[in-house]
């Protein structure tokens, strides 16, 4: 009841919520057409994309949030050019924000994506795409009629997966977000760490776990069964 009537609360929940809602809506975006475009590579150029794409999995998350620091910063790379290039006088507030919270976050997860959709795809019959064109549908009424249906499933999965992780990100958010963006994950640490508050942090907990498994009933009845 008490995080209901605290608006502090409810807005940290809300910033949360919102972030992971663009971060997954993003990493649909990007990730989709480039596990298609892998699957249509040869053996070794999908062996050289697949472990590009892994090796992000052996950078620290702190390396990387800090790297965006470096890109993004007002002392940036990318600040400098823009002042040099005469786009703008001073320098753009790119990172301490939710736009910086949000990107150093799709950078970390856009693999959970990726990867789970291009092993889907690469188990596809290209035969279906071959005998819906026989019958006379169009590249684009094949696409919605039969192949995205078929990987419906994979999406759904590796969506939830990504949106939830960003529900209990810490490092991205405590680093980019420079205190500046409060969700969940550092809000649980100054409850716990700092204000020793360990019942909000359990309420708040709860409902993570509460909405972890709602997303997983609504994954099992929308598309889980397919798989």
């Amino acid at each position: 009841v008490y995080l209901i009537e605290n608006p502090v609360y409810l807005q940290i929940l809300g910033t949360t919520f919102r972030v992971a809602i663009i971060v997954t809506i993003v990493a649909i975006i990007l990730g989709y057409p480039f596990a298609y475009w892998m699957t249509t590579l040869s053996k070794r150029g999908m062996f050289i994309v697949i472990s590009i794409v892994a090796m992000s999995f052996l950078v620290s998350i702190l390396i990387r949030a800090y790297s965006w620091i470096v890109i993004l910063g007002n002392n940036g790379i990318v600040n400098r050019t823009i002042i040099e290039l005469g786009i703008t006088g001073s320098p753009l507030q790119l990172i301490y924000n939710n736009f910086g919270v949000t990107l150093g976050t799709i950078n970390v997860l856009l693999p959970f994506m990726v990867l789970p959709l291009f092993a889907s795809m690469l188990k596809f019959d290209k035969q279906l795409l071959k005998a819906s064109r026989s019958l006379g549908a169009g590249p684009i009424r094949t696409f919605f009629k039969v192949y995205f249906p078929l990987t419906l499933p994979a999406l759904l999965s590796a969506s939830i997966l990504v949106f939830i992780m960003t529900l209990g990100f810490f490092i991205t958010p405590a680093i980019l977000g420079g205190g500046q963006v409060q969700m969940i994950a550092t809000l649980l640490d100054t409850l716990v760490n700092r204000l020793a508050l360990w019942e909000l942090a359990a309420a708040l907990s709860s409902i993570l776990l509460v909405v972890t498994i709602a997303l997983y009933a609504v994954y099992r009845k929308l598309g889980g069964s397919q798989v």
